[in-house]
């Protein structure tokens, strides 16, 4: 017997593959971007930190009232940008917010931080017994 010359390859089955594929990954990505799919999270151990580790030195409070204090000072939400014109933008800040305050004042406060141009922001908590 005679081999005939190889012209052309057909990738049809192969595109059919790749295109189920994707099918698949769009789909599962759906679910999982929609929380649709049920998640049970790891808990986190108590974390004991180093004696050497370093303080913040940032500390921006929220009290139950809606009071804004940044370090030992009340400021006003319009002013924290004024505010914080002198601190390092790498520096840490610290959120200590009263777990009875609206959600959309921490927002405000958070993305004012961040317009500012803080990258190292962290919400204080308290562990549950």
């Amino acid at each position: 017997m005679e081999e005939k010359e190889f012209d052309s390859m057909n990738i049809l089955p192969l595109v059919d593959v790749m295109l189920v594929l994707l099918t698949i990954v769009l789909t599962t990505a759906t679910f999982v971007a929609k929380g649709l799919i049920p998640v049970d999270l790891p808990a986190v151990e108590k974390h004991n930190a180093s004696p050497h580790a370093e303080r913040p030195k940032t500390v921006v409070e929220i009290s139950r009232e809606g009071k804004i204090f940044l370090g030992i000072h009340q400021i006003q939400l319009a002013d924290i940008k004024a505010q914080t014109a002198d601190i390092p933008r790498q520096q840490s800040i610290i959120i200590r917010a009263d777990k009875k305050i609206h959600l959309e004042l921490f927002v405000e406060v958070l993305s004012k931080l961040k317009r500012q141009g803080f990258v190292n922001i962290s919400l204080q908590t308290e562990e549950k017994s």
